[in-house]
């Protein structure tokens, strides 16, 4: 498992923020202190800086020079349109890792671990797991562009932020279990099945969790009034 590589802090922390922001935990409009969020997420000002970088790039977020950056905010459309991307490139990684047919161990051990550690690890043992998993498969199939690509558009475990959604974890690990056996048996069609409905049932918390968000903004902005 120590060999399967981690991401890089910089994408770590975009992820982070890009999850938050599919989310609708930020109001459009809403200003993000660049040392704030930094303090926030225990990391320095540079991956923030860089992460804020990449976000204005995907229409996320609008630089404030030295100082943050804004929400512009999302729709439906931009977070079905984000998660599109997401399947197709992963069936695609997938497809291509199974016709590579790699070495199944350290997949199998990462698998195997989790499958054990079940209900009882943590959120950051789970998101840990969760990146690991796919990024093997993105190296198995050994697109290095494939593989920057899908590292733009990453954002972690799909689960709410009201908490642990400990059923969508579980449903991943046998997901990622029959992915696991599509590879072993050399199963393109299964494998690319197996992904779109990994991503689309991703997309769906998510699109969950931005509506949520949204009445949550409605009902405060009525309260006001």
């Amino acid at each position: 498992m120590e060999t399967i590589e981690v991401l890089p802090i910089r994408v770590r922390i975009t992820a982070i923020l890009r999850k938050a922001l599919l989310s609708g935990e930020f109001a459009p409009g809403e200003e993000l202190s660049l040392s704030e969020t930094a303090a926030r997420l225990g990391v320095s000002r540079t991956p923030v800086r860089e992460a804020f970088q990449s976000l204005a790039s995907e229409g996320l977020l609008e630089l404030r020079m030295n100082r943050g950056a804004i929400v512009i905010g999302v729709d439906e459309k931009f977070i079905r349109d984000h998660f599109e991307v997401r399947r197709l490139l992963e069936s695609e990684a997938l497809a291509g890792a199974i016709h590579a047919r790699p070495p199944l161990e350290e997949l199998e051990a990462l698998q195997c671990w989790a499958e054990e550690h079940r209900g009882t690890m943590t959120a950051e043992e789970y998101s840990a797991y969760n990146q690991r998993f796919h990024m093997a498969i993105w190296d198995a199939d050994g697109n290095k562009r494939l593989k920057a690509l899908l590292l733009s558009l990453w954002n972690g475990p799909s689960a709410g932020k009201a908490g642990r959604d400990t059923a969508h974890e579980e449903i991943s690990i046998r997901e990622h279990r029959q992915m696991l056996e599509c590879i072993r048996r050399g199963d393109v069609p299964g494998g690319r099945e197996t992904m779109e409905l990994h991503i689309r049932r991703s997309m769906e918390n998510i699109l969950r969790s931005y509506q949520t968000a949204r009445k949550e903004k409605e009902k405060t902005g009525e309260q006001k009034c």
